[in-house]
């Protein structure tokens, strides 16, 4: 009898501790299940194991950036920000500067940063620039440097000392203040708070190896610029990263997602060599259709390096609206020998990256949200052999599809299947649950349940010494 109530004590206890804490966990991420429930735009995502570059003002004392790491730093007022490279004579590195302006800030549509690479000798080897545009909303913005060894090329070839150099731009920020925003709306420019122009800045330097043996360097002309029809599969829902480290890998298919007004979503694509990657966002429709916003929907195509591919976008009066990326040649190791863009970044083999924001203003419009978000992925072409590199990138396997990341299916739960074929949790729709929870929830429900045991175990032995103590009771 002790064993029965202290077995009904105990599964009852469980039962509330298990119910609890799923409801937690059902609130947050469940299979299937997009959790954009508040209005409130999630901040940049860095990556995991990023280290801090404080930003010098000048190439004395400029931090140094290692290959293969990711570095957090960021950009105050109208100062240039310096770091420094060692590199040898035989690899290209590319340094991509993405920078986070504070939520809510107040910019121009010329507002953004300059990423330049320089040698020891002031000699400029590349230089990128990047703004907000007109719809003024704040939002990540990247931009890229590069230190190439190319054929015929005279400037920058050498091992050596050299610096990466990132510049605000914009009203306010030495000579960009007297050009305005270069939006042509009219309006007169404010120079903007001290809040307003601190930035922060993640850094991420690679290094690709020279090909074993000396490649092509003709550009074919013909390619299929075609524009394909998107897939109409049925949508899978996938949740979108808040940077490039935590972007969702998604492949060919359709998936669906919500965004709210000054969200940026990130998504990766494994795109290999041969391979012609196409991409269609459709943004939902809003309850209502009165007003317009101008630069409401933007989607931008980057490589693997981080560096601007394609973009593009549309305004949005409440309707469903959906845009397009131009079609774009397929990905080839000679492109890097192309007179422009964007024939001339899809040069490697890798993860690119799909990134969708939708503007600040549509919230004033039409509402926080969130909206519904379609992306549709299609990759043309066929596979074909890569360069051959003399040895592996910076960070190892950076140029190379490999195995693509985990992505949820529909339908399909996590773990494998039990012997009734129900998969993880025998049917119990509670348990099942649990066991989609993730490793890291998971460890939390077992303290939980472990406090709970403990005490219904406690409670039951209690109420039975009471028991026999009063039998009549």
């Amino acid at each position: 009898m002790w064993r029965a109530v202290e077995r009904g004590a105990v599964v009852g206890a469980v039962r509330s501790a298990v119910v609890g804490v799923v409801l937690c966990v059902a609130s947050a991420v469940l299979p299937g299940q997009v959790a954009v429930a508040a209005p409130s735009v999630p901040s940049y995502a860095f990556a995991d194991d990023v280290r801090s570059a404080p930003a010098a003002t000048g190439t004395t004392g400029a931090a140094r950036l290692e290959p293969g790491a990711t570095y957090r730093s960021s950009l105050q007022d109208e100062e240039k920000a310096y770091y420094r490279l060692e590199l040898d004579g035989t690899s290209n590195v590319y340094v991509s500067v993405t920078a986070i302006p504070r939520a809510g800030a107040t910019l121009s549509a010329g507002d953004g940063i300059s990423v330049f690479v320089q040698d020891a000798d002031s000699t400029t080897c590349s230089s990128d620039s990047v703004t907000v545009g007109t719809a003024r909303s704040p939002q990540p913005l990247t931009a890229w440097g590069a230190r190439e060894l190319l054929p015929g090329k005279g400037l920058c070839q050498k091992a050596g000392t050299y610096y990466v150099v990132v510049e605000h731009t914009g009203s306010g920020s030495g000579s960009g203040s007297d050009s305005g925003s270069g939006s042509g709306s009219g309006e007169e420019e404010t120079d903007l708070s001290a809040a307003d122009r601190l930035w922060d800045l993640e850094l991420a330097p690679v290094s690709e190896s020279p090909p074993a043996k000396a490649a092509a360097t003709s550009v074919p002309e013909a390619w299929d610029s075609a524009t394909p029809t998107p897939p109409g599969d049925e949508p899978v829902a996938v949740r979108g990263g808040a940077g490039f480290t935590e972007a969702a890998a998604v492949e060919q298919g359709v998936r669906s997602d919500e965004i709210v007004p000054g969200q940026t979503l990130f998504y990766k694509v494994p795109v290999d060599w041969g391979r012609q990657l196409s991409a269609t966002v459709d943004l939902g429709s809003a309850d209502k259709t009165s007003g317009y916003v101008v630069d409401a929907l933007d989607l931008t195509l980057y490589n693997p390096v981080r560096a601007t591919v394609k973009e593009t976008g549309t305004g949005y009066g409440g309707s469903q609206k959906s845009v397009s990326l131009p079609p774009v040649p397929p990905v080839r190791y000679v492109n890097r020998y192309a007179p422009t863009d964007p024939t001339k970044s899809l040069r490697f083999a890798g993860s690119y990256y799909l990134v969708v924001h939708l503007a600040a203003q549509v919230a004033e419009s039409f509402g926080e949200g969130p909206y519904g978000l379609t992306l549709r992925v299609r990759l043309g072409g066929s596979t074909q052999a890569g360069p051959g590199y003399a040895r592996q990138s910076t960070p190892r396997g950076f140029f190379d599809v490999g195995v693509p990341d985990p992505e949820p299916s529909a339908g399909a739960g996590a773990g494998s299947a039990d012997a009734s074929g129900d998969g993880p949790s025998g049917g119990d729709p509670v348990m099942k649950a649990v066991a989609v929870g993730g490793i890291g929830t998971g460890s939390a429900l077992l303290m939980v349940l472990g406090v709970w045991t403990l005490t219904a175990r406690r409670r039951a032995a209690a109420q039975m010494r009471v028991n026999a103590q009063n039998p009549t009771a």
